[in-house]
C-alpha cells in the first residue's frame, strides 16, 4: 500500500498542481490526505489535488514521489482510476450517475401481448 504524488506540473488558479494517489485504497488515501491536512474539497473521484506549495511536505510525510506517468499507470493497475469519459461535471454526483447506468441497465418490465 503506497500514497503517490507525482511532481507539480498542472496550472490552474495561478499555480502548479500536484496528484495524490493511492495505489491500494480510497480508505488509504482519505486517511493520508486527512492526517496531512489536505482538505476534502481537494478530492477528485480518485485522486486530490494538492498545490505546489505542499508538495515537499507531503512526500516528507510519506507520499512516494513519481512521474505523472508512472501515478496513472499504478492508479490504473489498482482499479481505482476514474476515467475521463466517466467523470460527471456540474451538480450530479458520482453516485448519481452510477444509479443512472445501473437503470439503464436493468431491463424493464413491460406489458407485452400475454400480458395485462
Amino acid at each position: 500500500m503506497t500514497v503517490l504524488i507525482d511532481p507539480p506540473a498542472w496550472p490552474a488558479h495561478g499555480m502548479l498542481w500536484s496528484h495524490l494517489v493511492s495505489d491500494a485504497s480510497l480508505d488509504e488515501l482519505h486517511g493520508f490526505a486527512a492526517a496531512h491536512g489536505v482538505p476534502p474539497r481537494a478530492f477528485d473521484l480518485d485522486h486530490y489535488d494538492v498545490p505546489d506549495r505542499r508538495y515537499d511536505a507531503l512526500v516528507a510525510a510519506g507520499a512516494h514521489p513519481v512521474s505523472g506517468h508512472e501515478l496513472v499507470a499504478r492508479l490504473i493497475a489498482s482499479g481505482l482510476r476514474v476515467r475521463a469519459r466517466d467523470r460527471v461535471r456540474g451538480p450530479q454526483t458520482r453516485a448519481q450517475t452510477r444509479a443512472q447506468t445501473d437503470r439503464a441497465q436493468t431491463p424493464t418490465q413491460t406489458n407485452g401481448p400475454d400480458m395485462p
